[in-house]
């Protein structure tokens, strides 16, 4: 019998810039001296670490909106957005906090449809309690969650007029993809299976009390990817995960957060294999992509727009302190708890004419705070090109640029303090420099990916 083929590792050098890598990819980027910290590490103890976590933890300041208020993430608008990108800028468990994100984008549930602030809370503590756990576990939750029943109509679906909204879901986007390994026919059964679940209206507090009602079952025998049974809910889950189109279609899309080109048909097999052995657990199929050459040695990859947000914050130690992050992330592609249909974000919006605007006016937000008044500063940086750059680097932990997007913010640098040529030009040029070189590194294409 021939052994199953191993998940490659990476063996390469792990130093600061894998390390970033590393960080970027399975969290929200690196506080000051994190990634030299991580290095020391190793890669096998690094990964070891974000998949077993401390007990969680939010180090830092709490979140506060405009004139320092306390958040109310139920009730007032954009709070819900704050509230999460606070988790992720200060919370221990970054590994988790960013599974958490891949599930809200997987199992795509959006309060424009639910209504409902308290309940899309409430999916999102779902997702990060079972960030990394069993998957079928997962879907089953998932399927019962009241935000997923008001979103796709799951209260709806009844014996006598079955509603294909979710089942549909279930095996396109949720668990097999478009087109794979189901039928029309099966679409139909699978309705029948999900039926039963309902839920109250009470007056001031809205949708409450979901709950699963047999009486609005249908009972009978549902056929559905061959099989045939008096079909459940769960069942109904558990079909898909059982189905062999499942595993294929799990590790790719799993793959696709962390790397950005498809695994080789040999990686491909390999994690299939462990997934499969595994009982259906996230966690071994995450660790094995975190430690796979590809994720160190492939190509670069764009940063969704709250992981860079959230990554300017850690970098500055700033708290989420401002409620502009809400209406930012309207511009720049990514409000939480809002995407933009059932199938999720898509990458090809976050980097347009449209949205990298909003990208610069985040940068401008997280980096205005610490803006130099050139008249108060006036005389105190030197006329240096090169230190400018090295302390606007600084300023943002000395993330890894390649060379010839520092030979170009040095050109940029040199260029206009060679128009310093009066004395209060000399003394205040550095300022608005450094300024202005703070703006130009973090709006980089370098930063903008990792």
């Amino acid at each position: 019998m021939v052994a199953a083929a191993q998940v490659p590792v990476y063996h390469g050098p792990f130093g600061k810039k894998e390390a970033e890598r590393l960080l970027w990819r399975a969290g929200f980027g690196p506080k000051p001296g994190e990634a030299k910290e991580v290095a020391r590490k190793g890669l096998k103890r690094a990964v070891d670490d974000l998949l077993h976590p401390p007990s969680p933890r939010l180090i830092g300041k709490p979140p506060t909106a405009d004139g320092g208020e306390p958040l109310s993430p139920r009730d007032a608008w954009g709070h819900d957005h704050l509230w999460w990108l606070d988790r992720m800028v200060r919370s221990n468990q970054q590994l988790v906090e960013r599974m958490t994100l891949i599930w809200h984008d997987w199992f795509a549930t959006s309060n424009a449809g639910v209504g409902s602030q308290k309940w899309m809370l409430n999916q999102n503590s779902l997702f990060r309690k079972r960030a990394l756990g069993n998957f079928e576990s997962l879907l089953i939750a998932v399927t019962r969650d009241p935000a997923m029943l008001i979103w796709l109509n799951g209260r709806d679906n009844t014996k006598w007029s079955p509603n294909e909204n979710y089942a549909r879901e279930l095996m396109e986007i949720f668990s097999l993809g478009a087109g794979s390994g189901y039928t029309e026919d099966d679409v139909r059964e699978q309705a029948r299976a999900l039926t039963g679940w309902r839920n109250d209206w009470q007056d001031g507090a809205g949708d409450v009390n979901f709950r699963y009602d047999a009486t609005r079952h249908d009972n009978g025998v549902k056929f559905v990817f061959g099989h045939s049974g008096n079909f459940g809910w769960e069942d109904a889950c558990r079909l898909c995960v059982q189905h062999p189109p499942h595993l294929t279609y799990f590790v790719r899309r799993l793959w696709s957060y962390f790397v950005p080109t498809p695994p080789p048909a040999t990686t491909e097999s390999a994690l299939k294999a462990l997934y499969k052995r595994s009982g259906h657990e996230i966690a071994p199929v995450v660790g094995a992509i975190l430690r796979h050459p590809r994720l160190y040695t492939g190509p670069a990859m764009l940063k969704p727009p709250v992981v860079q947000v959230a990554g300017m914050l850690r970098a500055r130690g700033r708290p989420v302190d401002t409620g502009a992050w809400a209406w930012i992330s309207e511009i720049d592609g990514q409000r939480l708890f809002y995407p933009p249909n059932v199938a999720g974000w898509s990458e090809d919006r976050w980097l347009d004419t449209s949205t990298f605007r909003g990208r610069w006016i985040a940068a401008n937000y997280a980096a205005r705070k610490y803006a130099l008044d050139p008249g108060a500063a006036s005389g105190k940086l030197p006329l240096d090109a090169q230190e400018l750059l090295s302390r606007a680097l600084d300023f943002w932990g000395n993330p890894g640029l390649k060379r010839d997007t520092r030979t170009a913010l040095l050109g940029f640098a040199k260029s206009a303090l060679a128009d310093a040529d009066q004395s209060w030009k000399k003394a205040q040029y550095p300022v608005l420099v450094l300024n202005a070189l703070r703006m130009l590194v973090a709006v980089s294409p370098d930063y903008q990916t990792c």
